[in-house]
């Protein structure tokens, strides 16, 4: 792996905030360096400036290609799951650029890194020297040739299997991901007592629980109200398929996470009640909605319920500290653009669908109202199945 010269690293460092293609032009005006080569590595470190702090703020931290540096987890992601775990020894299986590795080593006594890709790999190592997690060991090969020559007994297999095709196209089913954990799955089983998988937010959890079996717990991990990661924790001793504990948590940059824990049983049972809206409204963050809360959660928390499939709550009294965004309901409105008009002077608001037949852009075309200011439009469907427009402000 090639480090950098101090006149490279000083280069990297002085133009790190520049326009990348603006320096290639200027790539004449430093005949003694690699600008190509440089300009890589300010591309990655733009990539990384909001997800990976500790990396950049080391200036001879070495970055790979800019999809290694979107591809790896952020660090809050990697230290939520990693404060999940904590034993002897944690193999990392598909270790990327080692951000995971690098916070399961603040809770394991020995970490190993396993990364096929011989760049990046060598990358990951020379940086967890350089951030002092020396107790990360990384070895260039593949999981299955790893699992396959590993004699011992592991407390943990970590596995985020590579979600892009040959073509670059997304996927998400775990049996065109890489490594194919399906059918690496009785292999991992004897070789730890835990595995813990992540996945596609796009994979339906039930379904992944079936084909899986062995799931003791599932945690759907959003960062700022977006769903980025679902972990799932699998053990021997489970039975297949079983009621697996769901966590949906929500990481809010300086405030306590947004956290409820609920099981399929527990959503099952759950008796919603609905009613027309009240004086406040609520709508849950994206890990609930995933994670599938949807009649617990008004259950749990006393709330009504504005339809089956809204997915919106309604009470007489403020819930403090709810876990998504909480309104405060001015009125009630039909979807007609002049009576909605009347309560947007300035013909802006945030608009938000949910159960709806048409999109915001449809009803933006048709309304001419603008994106922006104070006011909330939340387009819906009531408990009569009547097309409402809930007209609100933050709570």
């Amino acid at each position: 792996m090639r480090t950098f010269t101090p006149e490279e690293q000083q280069f990297i460092l002085e133009h790190q905030q520049q326009d990348v293609a603006q320096l290639m032009l200027q790539a004449s005006r430093y005949p003694k360096l690699p600008v190509q080569k440089l300009v890589q590595q300010i591309k990655a470190r733009q990539k990384a400036s909001t997800k990976l702090q500790t990396w950049v703020a080391h200036p001879q931290a070495v970055f790979p290609v800019a999809l290694s540096v979107e591809q790896s987890s952020s660090e809050a992601t990697a230290a939520y799951k990693a404060s999940l775990l904590q034993g002897e020894l944690l193999i990392d299986l598909t270790g990327g650029f080692g951000v995971d590795s690098f916070y399961f080593a603040k809770h394991f006594a020995q970490v190993v890194h396993v990364e096929q890709n011989t760049e990046l790999q060598e990358v990951a190592a020379y940086n967890f020297q350089l951030l002092g997690a020396n107790n990360i060991q990384s070895i260039h090969t593949t999981a299955e040739d790893f699992i396959t020559k590993f004699k011992g007994k592991a407390d943990v297999l970590y596995l985020d299997p590579a979600r892009r095709g040959n073509h670059d196209q997304k996927l998400h089913l775990l049996q065109h991901c890489e490594p194919d954990i399906l059918h690496l799955l009785p292999q991992l089983l004897q070789k730890a007592n835990t595995i813990l998988l992540k996945t596609s937010p796009m994979l339906d959890i039930e379904q992944a629980i079936q084909e899986l079996g062995y799931v003791a717990q599932v945690w759907v991990v959003a960062l700022q109200n977006e769903v980025k990661e679902v972990l799932y924790l699998l053990k021997p001793e489970v039975p297949a398929p079983a009621d697996a504990l769901r966590t949906a948590i929500n990481l809010l940059p300086g405030a306590a996470p947004q956290l409820l824990s609920f099981s399929r049983a527990q959503e099952d049972a759950a008796t919603p009640d609905y009613t027309d809206p009240q004086q406040f409204i609520y709508e849950p963050n994206a890990a609930i909605l995933k994670a599938g809360a949807y009649r617990y959660l008004g259950q749990h928390l006393h709330l009504h319920k504005l339809h089956p499939n809204s997915h919106l709550y309604t009470s007489a009294q403020l819930i403090i500290d709810f876990p998504g965004r909480s309104f405060k309901c001015m009125g009630v409105s039909r979807y007609n653009k002049k009576e909605l008009l009347k309560h947007l002077p300035g013909k802006k608001a945030n608009i938000t669908v949910r159960n709806f037949p048409e999109s915001v852009a449809d009803i933006r075309h048709k309304t001419g109202i603008k994106e922006g200011g104070h006011t909330y439009l939340f387009f819906t469907t009531d408990m009569h199945q009547k097309p409402i427009v809930l007209i609100c402000a933050k709570a």
